[in-house]
């Protein structure tokens, strides 16, 4: 298992862990816990770190753009694995640096944790969330380049 697969599986089940328990546990010693459990010896330790504090710092626009993209799914009636792999490629899609995790390998990575640790519909459901965020953000750029606003934006200038 790659360095960095191992480390998206332990900042999943350090988010899972602390997500199931309401967010009352402390998430650095769950994660803490985790690295020393299933991951002794990782090379890139502070990609564990980067990750979950980015998560962390950023957990209220990512849970609003999950609840805005799977509208019919309520951030707490969906399943905790799927959840927090969305809320993991999520934040690694917007927030991480694109020269080190680019948008399709993040998009691949969660894909490939919900199929090892969700359940059966899981990598569709994380796949079309993801994909609907990414040709959102590819649309955003394309527009900017060209110069052109939306319709709404039109409608909203006049």
């Amino acid at each position: 298992m790659a360095t960095r697969h191992l480390i998206r599986t332990i900042v999943l089940q350090s988010l899972y862990e602390w997500d199931f328990y309401g967010k009352k546990t402390d998430l650095i010693h769950v994660a803490e816990r985790n690295v020393t459990e299933f991951g002794p010896g990782i090379d890139e330790p502070d990609f564990i770190w980067r990750l979950l504090k980015g998560i962390i710092e950023h957990l209220p626009e990512i849970d609003a753009i999950i609840e805005r993209v799977a509208p019919e799914w309520p951030i707490d009636q969906i399943a905790i694995i799927d959840r927090n792999v969305l809320r993991l490629g999520l934040y690694e899609l917007l927030y991480a640096d694109r020269n080190e995790v680019p948008a399709k390998v993040a998009i691949n990575e969660a894909i490939e944790i919900a199929k090892n640790y969700g359940g059966l519909s899981s990598p569709r459901f994380v796949n079309g969330v993801l994909g609907t965020v990414y040709r959102e953000l590819e649309e955003s750029v394309e527009k900017e380049s060209t110069g052109t606003k939306s319709t709404k934006e039109d409608s909203s200038a006049q």
